[in-house]
């Protein structure tokens, strides 16, 4: 008979009938009572008062019996915790028993018993189990410490069970070393101190490979992620761990399979790019992942998701292999969308027909989201390989000709994006698409085709009838079709104003009057402002000539990219978002590729002013200044920059707005200890090239950026290399992030053939606001007798460092406590020769002030604060070891986008 009649019984008095038959003296009326009671329990009725009894029947020989009773008491302990006591004195005596079995089951229920109660009274039994002779009690006492710490952190490190810990990963028996690791990664995880608690030594990273081959495929697991976390020394010991792991990628279990490729993908980064080794890994890796497709549809899933990742960041691993990607008949959709986002990425000239055929065929399935996908996917081949373009959109006429409703709204959008690549090149097809225009009726669609009619405009001749007739419906059109449209018209009156007239005044009207959207009201004004001032101007900004599209617009950005490879098969990899984004409380220490080995210059770039391409909107921008009168800002009236990003930290610290400092206290301890005396000056990038002769008509200006007395200057060398005279000069910041304009005119009252001249010009961040990308970026424009000329440059952040950012200890303690985890980030910078002192110095000097330091396990700690002239204020940790040039960075701001320019500043300070 099976163990269903156990859920079967409905009798009255049901628990007095249970409490007679546990305290019978017949062992088998016993055990049929606790099997009841488990059953009861198990569909949900409430046998707590049957505790003590079924307590009783604990002191057994029976190991069917003592695990009924365990798994009871795991149910019940924390209902009951004063009667959960009672248990603790068996618990001592099975952790005795002969029997192993009967031991591991003691120390395992020990660690599911969550009742703070009783947890002291288990120590002394778990630190027996844990030097046990039997391996499976070691193994089962290793995972009960990582349960016991999740109870109470404190006990487990005041009674050393993190040190047994770290003994048994030397264990002779694998599965008792990978359980080690496993529990040891997982307080790890929940460790509030985060640092590393396993010490990843040459020894030790040997004793886990010894053990990975022997050990099971969980186990094996948690031992791979564990050497994901170590930096090998050298290239050399990278190699020799990579040929150690290889064989893992033939495991017939995919966590097994995808945790080696997470841990070669790691020390792949670490070596020489272009390495014999390197290249053969690569290829090593292409079979393991193509036969994880020949799983079980969610397997594969996960499998497709983490592939995705793998060949953004190393696309050459299965660039052979596309066929395994194309879609079968029966995959589930969610298999097709992904397997049609991996070909797109893996699509190169050497395969675009064969992948085209493919996606031609999709088109005409019947699931309506997979063709929709496909049809894009055709887009995006044209824009990603140009020598299919022509095909492609070849491919896309065959498809509008279906007159399938979403097809043909589908390949709208994909055109759209194709005219934007390649312009002036498939115009031809523009009268195919109008002959569809009454079918689109979805609103992406819809403003594809207007903004098609618009952008060319000249070359169809009805386009003012097309354009009219949305116009009947404006008020019930998607924001979307009504903010294109508007644009649209005012491009047709730009390019044809005699006959359009009308048109543009209709639009106005609707846009700026009868309209509750207040982008669209916006827009609407400031296109009637520009064509009633100047018809000039609005042209230049309307028509302007727009920057191409990116080939790959959906890649993920570097840093996240580099954080999710040392999240591969894990939901991190899934998701494609950090564990910061799903999982609540501590996540443990941030993961990060390490840098590459041959790109050690890479990260040594010059926080210096560089050179950005012209950008044609400039001109727009900078059209109406007044380059010759005084740089006063206007609608400002001197009032101080407002902080444009919000969040400053200086309500938080002290309240309202600093006021400007004349010789603060930094400059005179400079003066006393002879840091610079009154010439006090940081770190000065050296010149570059801002405008070239070829584009400043034989004018050339180099230049850079300093920091001098806590007052900002414009280095700058202007080179005549005309054949004529210059004189007339003027100068004029556009604005920028930080209000930075000059406080003086450029003073060059003639500037001869082949002359050279050297001016600085002082600057303060008194003037207009307006947030820039990147962040720092400045936009100048420079006027002489021969024309006016526009540049742009990137300004060092650290010229906006005040000299009042020094914090006290505590406030920057608890500002970094109340600033939110997610708001820190790390960074790396190598090869820098200096001491902590040296570091302190050279920092101080620019205005980032060492708040404390301190000595950690032989590290070297140093926080430093940092405060930005509108406001906001930056945290900094540096940890440094004696003797090794590699430094780490931990940044905390309300406001993450100064990040980036930050770790610039600060690479580019320590290596001058």
């Amino acid at each position: 008979m099976t163990d269903s009649k156990y859920f079967t019984t409905t009798k009255k008095g049901e628990i007095f009938e249970l409490k007679s038959e546990l305290n019978s003296d017949k062992k088998e009326r016993k055990r049929e009572a606790v099997k009841k009671v488990i059953a009861s329990m198990t569909v949900g009725k409430d046998v707590s008062a049957l505790f003590p009894d079924v307590i009783n029947c604990m002191q057994t020989d029976n190991l069917e019996l003592k695990k009924l009773v365990y798994l009871y008491l795991m149910n019940y302990a924390k209902s009951q915790p004063d009667m959960a006591i009672m248990a603790v004195n068996t618990f001592v005596k099975d952790c005795e028993d002969p029997n192993p079995l009967i031991r591991a089951l003691a120390v395992r229920t020990m660690g599911c018993i969550r009742v703070e109660k009783i947890t002291e009274y288990l120590c002394e039994p778990l630190r027996k189990c844990l030097k046990d002779e039997d391996p499976y009690v070691r193994k089962t006492a290793a995972v009960s410490v990582a349960k016991l710490h999740d109870i109470n952190a404190n006990l487990v490190e005041e009674q050393g069970f993190l040190d047994s810990l770290k003994e048994l990963l030397g264990d002779s028996n694998p599965m008792v070393v990978a359980n080690a690791v496993a529990a040891l990664s997982e307080i790890n995880e929940a460790s509030s101190t985060g640092q590393p608690l396993i010490e990843m030594n040459t020894a030790t990273i040997n004793k886990l490979l010894t053990a990975l081959n022997e050990c099971t495929e969980w186990g094996q697991v948690f031992i791979l992620d564990s050497l994901s976390n170590y930096n090998p020394k050298d290239d050399r010991e990278a190699q020799s761990i990579c040929e150690r792991i290889t064989p893992r990628l033939a495991h017939a279990n995919a966590a097994v399979v995808l945790s080696a490729v997470k841990v070669l993908m790691k020390y792949m980064e670490m070596m020489g790019q272009d390495t014999d080794f390197v290249t053969n890994l690569s290829k090593k890796l292409s079979p393991p992942l193509v036969t994880l497709l020949s799983s079980e549809p969610e397997v594969q899933y996960v499998a497709l998701r983490n592939i995705n990742l793998i060949i953004q960041k190393r696309p050459d691993i299965l660039k052979h292999e596309m066929k395994v990607f194309f879609v079968k008949y029966n995959d589930p959709i969610y298999i097709k969308l992904e397997k049609l986002d991996i070909m797109i990425r893996l699509t190169s000239q050497a395969n675009i027909a064969q992948v085209l055929s493919e996606l031609k065929e999709y088109a005409t399935e019947v699931d309506v989201d997979f063709v929709r996908k496909s049809v894009r996917a055709i887009g995006r081949c044209a824009i990603k390989v140009e020598q299919s373009a022509e095909r492609c959109v070849s491919t896309l006429l065959d498809l509008i000709q279906t007159k399938v409703n979403y097809v043909v709204q589908e390949a709208v959008v994909v055109i759209k994006d194709i005219f934007r690549k390649y312009p002036n090149k498939y115009e031809s097809i523009i009268a195919t698409l109008c002959e569809n225009l009454d079918t689109l009726d979805e609103p992406e669609a819809r403003a594809s085709m207007i903004w098609i009619i618009g952008e060319y405009a000249e070359r169809i001749d009805n386009a003012d009838e097309l354009l009219e007739s949305f116009l009947d419906n404006f008020h019930d059109e998607n924001s979307q079709v009504q903010l294109q449209l508007l644009t649209a018209i005012v491009k047709l009156f730009l390019k044809r104003p005699t006959d359009t007239q009308e048109l543009v005044q209709q639009v106005l009207s609707l846009a700026t009057q009868d309209s509750e959207n207040p982008d669209l009201r916006d827009r609407g004004f400031i296109y009637w402002r520009l064509l009633s001032t100047d018809p000039a101007a609005a042209k230049d900004v309307v028509l302007a000539e727009k920057p191409l599209i990116a080939e790959e617009t959906d890649l993920l950005e570097p840093t996240l990219l580099d954080e999710l490879i040392c999240h591969i098969a894990s939901l991190a990899s899934v998701y494609h978002k950090p564990p910061t984004a799903f999982v609540e409380g501590k996540v443990g220490l941030k993961r990060m590729l390490p840098a590459r080995g041959g790109d050690a210059d890479s990260d040594q770039e010059v926080a210096g002013a560089t050179i950005i391409p012209e950008p044609g909107s400039l001109i727009g921008d900078l059209l109406d200044m007044d380059i010759g009168g005084a740089a006063v800002p206007r609608g400002m009236g001197g009032a101080p920059a407002p902080d444009l990003l919000g969040g400053g930290l200086d309500q938080l610290l002290a309240g309202g707005p600093p006021e400007p400092a004349a010789g603060g206290a930094n400059s005179l301890l400079g003066d006393i200890f002879g840091m610079g005396g009154s010439a006090h000056s940081g770190y000065v990038p050296p010149k570059q090239v801002w405008l070239a002769p070829s584009k400043g008509k034989g004018l050339e200006v180099n230049g850079t950026w300093s920091l001098r007395n806590n007052i900002i200057h414009m280095e700058m060398t202007f080179t005549n290399k005309a054949m004529q005279a210059m004189q007339g000069f003027g100068i004029q910041l556009n604005k920028n992030s930080f209000g930075l304009v000059s406080t003086q005119p450029l003073s060059i009252p003639l500037l001869n053939a082949g002359q050279t001249l050297d001016i600085s010009l002082p600057m303060n961040c008194t003037g207009p606001v307006q947030k820039m990308d990147p962040l720092t970026n400045i936009q100048v424009a420079v006027k002489n007798s021969i024309d006016i000329f526009y540049f742009a440059c990137i300004a060092p952040l650290h010229i906006f460092f005040t000299e009042d950012g020094a914090m006290e200890k505590k406030t920057f303690l608890n500002t970094w406590k109340d600033i939110p985890a997610a708001n820190e980030i790390q960074y790396t910078i190598e090869n820098v020769e200096c001491t902590s002192d040296g570091i302190s110095t050279k920092m101080g000097q620019n205005n980032a002030f060492t708040v404390a330091k301190r000595t950690l396990e032989g590290q070297d700690m140093i926080y430093q604060s940092l405060k930005l002239s509108n406001g906001i204020w930056g945290l900094v940790e540096i940890k440094l070891s004696p003797g090794n040039p590699t430094i780490t960075l931990s940044f905390k701001s309300r406001v993450m986008e100064i990040a980036q320019a930050v770790f610039q500043v600060y690479d580019a300070i320590l290596h001058n």
